[in-house]
């Protein structure tokens, strides 16, 4: 007897996890929900045109109210949200009603803080919860668990990653794969790292250095907001340094800086000849044509570096994944990582080898078993340790 997945909307990353679940999940069913039952269908149409089997439905689900995501969770075994972080509390809620084990695309760590508070009500409805799956919080913080573990003892971990254009364009150099608003809010605010063992919040938009990155090259990368999620507190009083940093090819940080400088990133109204104007807004409406082109062809990395001790020496591990834009599924490397990595977890639930609970992703995705069915999907990952003294 297969598994009854669902995926709360039907936009591209859900689309690309509910095809996982359709080809490596042993799946009976594949419900696609969305508040646009339209969108629900041609998502549908689309993973069985992709696929040949006949195991998708579609259906409306309005996530603001909780009989319909309940309606929508009848009979299912494991789900993904993909909706807007905002929904996601009260989705955990009718997750544990519901008796269905989630995960989620996240992207705001207070908001995961508080649905790992379920963690004793899906102990008790026996499911799982692991909230914050995707590329960045998702599959970079399982690959810099991976990397810890490839030494005896770390003490500096240091993860780097991004999605870009394969052919860049200037005067941007990127293409936008993912909501322009979910952009801006990495771009703004600050990053919990851990410095000295210590936690400390560092800006958005600084620290820009230049890093050599296989197989692009000289990219440059600055901090961005919310990528470890809850991996800073979870690794306080183990590692001395953790931090990460988002990947863009040279001089794109200069450009948004100037922005942000100018205060075109401020959600504070301003007035502009009597009328009231968020700046960011004009400036979502100004900036997401300009990156994004009608086709966009683009490459997914991911970079962790881990320096401690390993056989008794001082010692660097270094993991390094990449992915491309698949010509034969259509799907982008973004849509790929993000949502493979949440199907592979949904995926490792519904075997049994994540157990009940709410886990965050570092402590309830299994690292080594998460590479191996990463490399299954063709997904380019590398790993050496060397000795550094």
């Amino acid at each position: 007897m297969g598994t009854t997945y669902a995926v709360l909307g039907a936009g591209r990353q859900g689309t690309a996890t509910a095809y996982d679940f359709a080809v490596h999940g042993r799946a009976d069913e594949v419900r696609l929900a969305d508040l646009d039952l339209k969108r629900a269908s041609a998502a549908a149409g689309r993973l069985e045109a992709l696929t040949g089997k006949d195991i998708a439905t579609a259906v409306r689900v309005d996530v603001t109210k909780g009989e319909s995501v309940l309606a929508a969770l009848k009979g299912v075994d494991v789900f993904l949200s993909a909706v807007p972080y905002p929904f996601n509390l009260g989705i955990a809620k009718a997750a544990v009603k519901a008796k269905a084990s989630m995960v989620d695309l996240g992207g705001h760590t207070e908001t995961a803080r508080k649905q790992l508070a379920f963690d004793p009500q899906a102990r008790k409805a026996g499911i799982t919860i692991i909230p914050e799956c995707g590329m960045g919080p998702g599959a970079n913080i399982t690959l810099a668990v991976h990397a810890i573990q490839m030494l005896d003892k770390a003490e500096e971990v240091r993860v780097y990653d991004g999605g870009l254009p394969q052919r860049p364009r200037p005067p941007w150099n990127y293409e936008l794969t993912f909501n322009v608003a979910g952009l801006t809010n990495e771009y703004t605010g600050t990053a919990t790292f851990l410095r000295g063992g210590r936690l400390v919040e560092v800006p958005g938009l600084s620290e820009v250095e230049a890093v050599d990155i296989p197989p692009l090259g000289r990219l440059e990368a600055a901090v961005t907001t919310g990528g470890l999620s809850t991996m800073p507190w979870t690794y306080r009083g183990s590692l001395r340094v953790l931090e990460n940093k988002t990947l863009r090819y040279p001089g794109h940080w200069e450009r948004i800086r100037g922005f942000a400088d100018l205060g075109l990133l401020s959600e504070r109204p301003i007035t502009v000849d009597g009328a009231k104007v968020v700046p960011r807004e004009l400036f979502h409406t100004l900036f997401e044509p300009q990156i994004t082109p009608k086709e966009i062809r683009d490459i997914a990395v991911t970079h962790v570096v881990a320096r401690g001790r390993k056989d008794g020496h001082p010692s660097e591990a270094v993991v390094d994944m990449v992915d491309l834009f698949d010509e034969r599924t259509g799907f982008r490397a973004m849509e790929r990582v993000t949502g493979w990595h949440a199907a592979i977890a949904a995926e490792m639930i519904a075997r049994g080898e994540i157990g009940p609970g709410a886990h965050p992703v570092e402590t309830g995705i299994p690292p080594d078993r998460f590479v191996e069915e990463a490399r299954q999907r063709g997904f380019s990952i590398k790993t050496r340790v060397t000795a550094t003294g």
